[in-house]
């Protein structure tokens, strides 16, 4: 729901409270490992752009189909929520069904065992959640299988861990406004810069990519045969902060959702450097999502914001999302 653009004190220390139990407690999906669910987008670059990939055949792939990833693949909330375990929370129309449909792939020849709440680990090894277990990932793959989408690694760089710490630096600032004291213009980015050992978030990212880059290996080794797709993460937040103000009021500094745009495109690049060094092809939701993030009018979002639509995952794509991810999929595989 909507704040007031002009919010009162009060106002937002109540709504910096809220976002911060919301992304803290409220955005990991429904699972038992204690992984936060999804990750994180990049929201900077120019409305809807082609499909940044690497060159492709022109044929698209006729399957088997293996689609690996976490909430934002699996499509968190999103209904009819179908496959088992429960708790891995897949919808039947995130973009991995979407492509399989447009691809004209189905039962043995299409495999959907992304899961809300995965990290890399969880592709070679099995991984808890609320409705039960869900087997290794990679346990999908084959030595038939033609086409591989991988969606994952935002839990592993801590990316929604950088979110709620900086709502929780958001309310300890607002707290102190009410008491007079002058607000920062980024608290979450000055107790960033202030910890010790420089750049926490980049050194979490690049220790994510190692992994990736390891699991991306062995993908190879067991499906030699097949196109490997690595996809982004589409954007969470405008290059401009002040259209957040509808959305947000002042509950977070403008300096800090530029530091969580930055913080989100190193999770980006990352992916696509992983995805090259590799030999598969990294698919940008970046751009196509431009314009289409959480503070975006609700009929123009791809992402829920921190209050989200009725049943909805908060910090998460939509149904809009996921069809907006499985056409930049689909042009990056049919070349």
């Amino acid at each position: 729901m909507p704040l007031s653009v002009r919010p009162t004190a009060a106002l937002t220390g109540a709504v910096s409270a809220g976002l911060a139990a919301v992304l803290v407690a409220g955005c990991s999906g429904s699972t038992g490992s204690g992984t936060a669910a999804g990750g994180a987008p990049d929201g900077s670059a120019p409305p809807r752009a082609a499909a940044a990939v690497t060159p492709s055949p022109k044929s698209a792939p006729t399957g088997p189909y293996v689609a690996l990833g976490d909430s934002y693949t699996a499509g968190l909330k999103i209904g009819p929520q179908v496959g088992e375990p429960k708790g891995c929370s897949r919808s039947a129309v995130n973009y991995p069904s979407l492509v399989a449909k447009a691809l004209g792939l189905s039962g043995e020849r299409f495999h959907d065992v992304s899961c809300s709440g995965a990290r890399t680990g969880d592709l070679t090894g099995a991984q808890s959640t609320d409705g039960g277990s869900n087997p290794p990932q990679l346990d999908a793959l084959t030595p038939a299988t033609r086409l591989v989408t991988v969606g994952i690694g935002g839990n592993d760089a801590g990316f929604m861990e950088v979110v709620g710490q900086c709502a929780k630096e958001n309310l300890v600032d607002a707290l102190k406004g009410l008491v007079g004291s002058d607000r920062a213009a980024a608290p979450c980015r000055d107790s960033y810069a202030a910890a010790d050992g420089g750049d926490q978030v980049q050194r979490k990212v690049d220790a994510a990519g190692e992994r990736l880059g390891q699991q991306l290996k062995e993908i190879k080794r067991r499906s030699p045969q097949a196109r490997v797709y690595v996809v982004g993460y589409p954007a969470l937040l405008p290059a401009d902060p002040a259209s957040c103000v509808p959305v947000l009021g002042a509950a977070v500094a403008g300096g800090d959702l530029g530091f969580l745009v930055e913080k989100e495109q190193q999770l980006n690049a990352m992916l696509k450097r992983r995805a090259e060094a590799a030999g598969a092809v990294f698919v940008d939701l970046a751009a196509p999502s431009a314009g289409h993030d959480m503070c975006a009018g609700e009929g123009a979002r791809w992402v829920e914001p921190p209050f989200p639509a009725h049943g909805l995952a908060a910090i998460h794509p939509n149904a809009k999302g996921q069809e907006g991810a499985a056409e930049a999929v689909l042009k990056a595989v049919r070349g």
